[in-house]
């Protein structure tokens, strides 16, 4: 099974900008389709982009034009590039791996991401 890693949280102004990493090991990544999900309190987990293993992308209409995620198979890493965060934005993101044949899942542990002044 892959484990899942994220970094790359922490406090940003609104406006800002910020990119989370999650770093995949156990099983290569490219076995897996990739997702960000974030969670506000008081909130259900919510998907907020995709990335299949063709690098065909999809975003949740809250994100879209401001977010960008993208994979780096070679490195074992998948990437939210966040951007204009706004304050709603805040909530722990976490990554999910979706392996292409089995569809077992995988998830992080996540990383907070709070944008605040």
């Amino acid at each position: 099974q892959v484990q899942l890693v994220e970094s790359g949280g922490g406090l940003v102004q609104p406006g800002g900008s910020l990119r989370v990493s999650c770093v995949a090991s156990g099983r290569p990544l490219s076995l897996y389709n990739m997702n960000w999900y974030r969670q506000a309190p008081g909130y259900q987990r919510e998907l907020v982009a995709s990335i299949s293993r063709g690098d065909v992308t999809t975003y949740a209409d809250s994100v879209k034009g401001r977010f960008t995620i993208s994979r780096d198979n070679a490195r074992n890493t998948v990437y939210l590039q966040m951007s204009s965060l706004k304050p709603e934005d805040t909530a722990v993101y976490y990554c999910n791996a979706d392996h292409f044949l089995t569809h077992r899942s995988a998830w992080g542990q996540g990383t907070q991401v709070t944008v605040s002044l």
